[in-house]
């Protein structure tokens, strides 16, 4: 090679593609199993949302608790009322099965209905509870866990990721509850 011919040679622009290749290999994983867990803390801190939210629901509208996402929710801009609580963010009340952050969410109903629904109410509430659950877009992608909670407000998690099928008002059949 002469003085006036520089650059790299094909075995060195090799050799760092390689090493590039490596390092991209080491990283992926773990930037997948952050995003997870990131997901994961996202669920968990809205499940939480919606049992405080259900809470309040109750304790402001005197219907029981709702037995819908969409009525702790609603849009905007519109006063509060009880089909229209504003409580919850609109991206978890869109609807009943929402999606956030990797993560379905639906809400169901308690087995004991509330005996008449105040005026101007769209639904009668549950006096004995409710069931929030979340379970994971796709398993092992966006999520690993599902998570339940009802009117207990204790959050338990399946660790197959598959969506809960509870009793109404219980989570039953969870792995356990979720530890701090």
């Amino acid at each position: 090679m002469t003085k006036r011919e520089k650059g790299f040679s094909l075995i060195e622009l090799l050799i760092v593609v390689a090493i590039i290749l490596i390092i991209a290999a080491i990283a992926i994983p773990n930037l997948l199993r952050s995003r997870m867990a990131a997901n994961e803390a996202s669920a968990v801190g809205s499940v939480r949302t919606v049992n405080t939210a259900e809470v309040t629901y109750n304790s402001t509208y005197n219907d029981g608790f709702a037995n819908d996402l969409t009525f702790l929710g609603g849009a905007a801009g519109v006063a509060a009322t009880c089909n229209n609580g504003e409580i919850i963010d609109p991206v978890l009340s869109a609807s009943n099965a929402s999606i956030k952050s990797g993560y379905n969410f639906t809400a169901g109903p308690g087995t004991v209905q509330v005996t008449a629904a105040p005026a101007g109410c769209g639904q009668k509430g549950y006096v004995d509870g409710y069931t929030i659950i979340s379970w994971p877009v796709n398993v092992g992608t966006t999520g690993q866990r599902s998570f339940c909670s009802d009117g207990s407000g204790v959050i338990q998690y399946l660790s197959t990721g598959v969506q809960p099928a509870p009793a109404a008002p219980l989570c039953a059949g969870m792995t356990g509850p979720l530890s701090n």
